[in-house]
């Protein structure tokens, strides 16, 4: 299957290196309009998100290969919305994970996700 998500700079979506798979920060670009979902948290995160579980659906795995994720928030106050948001994608137990606020982000988004899965 060929990747739907791109990159938006010289750098690849993802990159296997044995078992491990290292996803690139996903910006919550809607992958058939190439443009950042409308402007609130909620669907934001819920973008990243799919974005996500889509690169993961390319090498036939889900979210559970998932083993850390590293969220960059343009504001530290949505925390416990992406909270709320990201538990619903994940299921015990849960990756590791950090989350941080970020001076910007590219395209003015409100969050990014990256994520390293295990695979086979």
């Amino acid at each position: 299957m060929q990747n739907t998500i791109k990159a938006v700079g010289p750098y690849s979506a993802y990159r296997k290196s044995g078992n491990l798979i290292f996803i690139s920060g996903q910006l919550p670009i809607d992958p058939n309009t190439n443009a950042i979902v409308s402007g609130n948290i909620e669907e934001q995160t819920e973008q990243s998100l799919k974005n996500l579980k889509e690169l993961l659906e390319e090498q036939n795995l889900d979210m559970s290969a998932i083993v850390k994720t590293t969220v960059f928030l343009a504001d530290i106050k949505d925390f416990n919305t992406v909270n709320e948001i990201y538990s619903g994608f994940f299921e015990s137990p849960y990756p590791s994970r950090s989350a941080f606020q970020v001076a910007a982000l590219p395209k003015g988004a409100l969050i990014e996700i990256e994520a390293i899965a295990q695979g086979e």
